[in-house]
């Protein structure tokens, strides 16, 4: 049989079915999706590939999915460190926004985040920030899944002026992206405290009418709850309840503040949530309660926020922070196990996107976003789990190849859609102009 590529590696992590993994197998893709796993011995006698790659070294993964980013703020990386999140958001970042914010910052920083991120194995990230259009065409240029985020404020930015107006463009941009295979749109609200009643309300029409998710920070501090209370008596969460967004569509972000209460509620409704330990930590936002929460059923995913509060795009480092700081917060060395947070960055994520018919894990029929991960370094010997070794012990230097719906965007460590040169003299200017 006629296949695109076969990829043989020393071990395949599916992630569907959980825990398992097999060992000299391949994973054979055609016409952008995977159509066999099987082992290596077979695979040669029954494919016959266009190309073929040996990885006797590698572990074969689904990529990462990257579900709250902020991509183009990657220019801001380090510009207003060690601060509490209002006094980040209001004295630093949002005033370098409204000085600089523009089509030319929103295209080079995204383009920063895409390179950093599929040399990290991220092949899909979740995205809110201004000039959307913008993401999305990089997004397309690089070969890089997105779910772009159709941001939504009550007040006047240089990409709106008014809820209305955000909205209005958030519905010519969800035309205008209809049709592309890797693109996909979410609203996103930027926050109950940035965005009144009528506006949510109109999201959620929306949102039920065209079938897209809503992506919105909730409960990220105590501030914001203790605020909320303060304003209106009621709890963030328990307002969008009354607003009727509490549902399988909503991603809501952060969630460092939940009462057992809540969390019951959650997982009733179906929300997801999405996870940020090293932005939540870094802010000192507090602590989300991610092993209760998925003891209660809830789908737990994971982002890495922007890289100017995390500082990083890494999703390896961010499921180790995760699994790790799971424990802690619950006092119980099993609450967050290495296969659960794995999950959390892959599967989880294509849950909470909508996309896990799509993507998620390495499944027959799905689409070939695959990754490749190294272990023969001495950092990742001896290895008695691939899994744990991955989670626990591995680096983000250790992706070696990326694909992405078949399309190889990493080879051996360089990327194939990106110069990085020219990216670099770019980032070299916006630097001189930001520090000035």
């Amino acid at each position: 049989m006629q296949a695109d590529t076969v990829i043989h590696a020393r071990w395949i992590i599916p992630v569907e079915p959980a825990s398992v993994t097999l060992e000299h197998h391949a994973l054979v893709i055609h016409q952008g999706r995977i159509i066999d796993l099987l082992p290596s011995g077979q695979a040669q006698a029954q494919y016959q590939a266009t190309k073929t790659e040996h990885l006797p070294d590698h572990a074969l993964l689904p990529g990462f999915i990257n579900s709250h980013t902020h991509a183009a703020m990657s220019l801001l990386r380090g510009i207003a460190d060690d601060l509490p999140l209002m006094d980040w958001l209001q004295n630093h970042i949002w005033p370098l926004e409204q000085q600089w914010m523009g089509e030319e910052f929103v295209k080079d920083g995204t383009d920063l985040a895409i390179a950093e991120m599929l040399l990290g194995g991220t092949t899909c990230f979740n995205d809110m920030y201004f000039f959307p259009n913008i993401t999305a065409q990089q997004a397309i240029a690089h070969g890089i899944r997105a779910r772009i985020g159709l941001i939504v404020f009550d007040f006047p930015t240089i990409w709106a002026e008014n809820s209305d107006a955000y909205i209005n463009k958030a519905l010519a941009l969800y035309e205008e992206l209809r049709g592309q295979p890797l693109i996909t749109t979410t609203f996103a609200p930027h926050a109950p405290y940035t965005v009144s009643d009528a506006p949510l309300q109109k999201v959620l029409e929306l949102s039920q009418k065209l079938q897209t998710p809503i992506h919105i920070h909730v409960h990220e501090t105590r501030h914001e709850v203790e605020q909320a209370l303060a304003d209106s008596g009621k709890r963030p969460l328990q307002r969008l309840q009354e607003l009727g967004l509490l549902s399988p569509a909503l991603l809501a972000v952060h969630m460092t503040q939940l009462t057992d209460a809540e969390i019951a509620l959650l997982a009733e409704t179906g929300v997801h949530i999405v996870h940020c330990p090293e932005s939540n930590l870094k802010l000192a936002s507090g602590f989300c309660p991610v092993g209760q929460c998925l003891a209660a059923g809830i789908n737990v995913a994971l982002g890495t926020d922007g890289a100017a509060s995390n500082n990083d795009l890494d999703m390896l480092g961010e499921m180790r922070t995760a699994a790790l700081l799971a424990k802690a917060v619950a006092d119980d060395a099993s609450a967050v196990p290495a296969m659960a947070a794995l999950q959390m960055a892959t599967i989880n994520g294509a849950k909470a996107l909508g996309l896990d018919q799509e993507i998620g894990s390495l499944v027959v029929g799905k689409a070939a976003d695959v990754i490749a991960i190294d272990l023969n370094h001495l950092e990742t010997q001896p290895i008695y789990c691939p899994i744990s070794q991955i989670v626990y012990a591995a680096s983000r230097q250790q992706v070696t190849d990326v694909w992405v719906a078949g399309k190889h965007l990493l080879k051996q460590r360089q990327l194939t859609t990106l110069d990085i040169a020219e990216l670099k003299i770019k980032i070299g200017s916006w630097q001189q102009r930001l520090s000035a």
